[in-house]
């Protein structure tokens, strides 16, 4: 996407026609630059397909948008969630505080928000130092973990008091929307709960197709989403996420929507092509790693030899996290299809190619 100018500027809000628009809600200090968050038309009221981080920024841009549209946060009738990360259900609780609005949310994801709320913060720093402990993370990347369950500073991580949503997502099913129909399409890998929304109606514009869909993270135009593992840390579960994923993809290929609504990016066509080359994409990651699994590898040392969109040496420390998390879902999914197992000699597990 090119870069705006003084002279260029991006509109505040993009009208999609049939009475859906796209807002920019900025993310702070991150590459993605925004969440598009969509705008739906109803009879009972205006809902909003996720809402953005929670950031003074971002409510900003989200009311202007929403003036923009000849609304305001006061007159949303609903929010739903595709998933319960920040960018996506940030604002969920300030817009419900200024209009009442209800929150609806698949019940995989509503457990995760659950539980974060009712876990104690150092919890989850525990966790994640354990868990890059078993993938064979340095001590030196670790340190930091342990440094701030000591001080106590957990409780500054975003999202811990997520708001509860009151409305389940049920996949399959309509959404109660009047005047429009808007299915849930249960589309698992990014997050054990994310959704993408298939709106049922005839394209706007006449393109061919089956309606439109708004996909969340799940399909994005020009980046593949994230997949790492599910984190629960009451739950010792071997997930599959890559493989819930893959899976999924094939799901939203066959509805072959006439335009794509995602979070991120811009909206598309073409949603059969753009699953065929996700779909392709990790393939040739996993038969890739099974180069690297020659010799036993962890899950910390095959994240450092894999290609990224930028060398190791130069990937953020938390961004390293995540992408140990990524390396270890395309593990997790050569040992379901027995393309590789884990070697004996305990932890931290290493993992050899069949």
């Amino acid at each position: 996407m090119a870069p705006t100018t003084d002279e260029d500027p991006v509109p505040l809000a993009h009208d999609h026609g049939g009475g859906v628009h796209s807002l920019r809600v900025p993310i702070p200090d991150n590459p993605l630059g925004h969440t598009l968050v969509h705008l739906l038309d109803t009879d009972r009221g205006p809902v909003l397909v996720d809402t953005g981080w929670d950031d003074p920024a971002a409510w900003e841009a989200l009311t202007a948008g929403l003036a923009a549209c000849g609304t305001s946060p006061a007159e949303i009738h609903g929010v739903v969630v595709t998933h319960h990360h920040p960018d996506h259900h940030g604002l969920s609780g300030r817009v419900r505080e200024a209009s009442g609005a209800w929150i609806a949310m698949h019940a995989a994801d509503a457990t995760v928000v659950r539980r974060t709320r009712e876990a104690e913060p150092g919890l989850w720093l525990d966790y994640l130092a354990s868990k890059l402990e078993r993938a064979g993370a340095p001590e030196a990347h670790i340190a930091p973990l342990r440094a701030a369950r000591a001080s106590g500073s957990a409780g500054g991580l975003p999202g811990m008091r997520p708001a509860l949503p009151d409305r389940e997502i049920v996949p399959g099913e309509l959404l109660d929307l009047a005047g429009r129909r808007l299915r849930a399409v249960w589309t698992p890998g990014h997050t054990p709960g994310h959704v993408c929304l298939h709106l049922e109606e005839a394209h706007p514009g006449g393109r061919p197709g089956n309606g439109r869909l708004f996909s969340g993270d799940h399909l994005l135009p020009g980046i593949t989403p994230h997949i790492g593992l599910y984190e629960d840390p009451d739950d010792a579960t071997v997930t599959d996420p890559l493989g819930d994923y893959l899976d999924s993809l094939e799901r939203v290929g066959r509805l072959a929507p006439a335009e794509v609504l995602p979070a991120h990016q811009h909206a598309f066509t073409g949603a059969a092509d753009r699953v065929r080359e996700l779909l392709a994409h990790h393939e040739q990651r996993l038969t890739g790693l099974l180069t690297l699994l020659a010799e036993p590898r962890t899950a910390w040392q095959v994240a450092e030899r894999m290609e990224w969109n930028r060398p190791w040496g130069q990937i953020p420390y938390g961004s390293r996290t995540i992408a140990v998390s990524e390396a270890e879902s395309h593990l997790r999914r050569l040992v379901k299809l027995g393309r590789a197992e884990v070697a004996p000699g305990g932890e931290p597990a290493r993992y050899v190619a069949l």
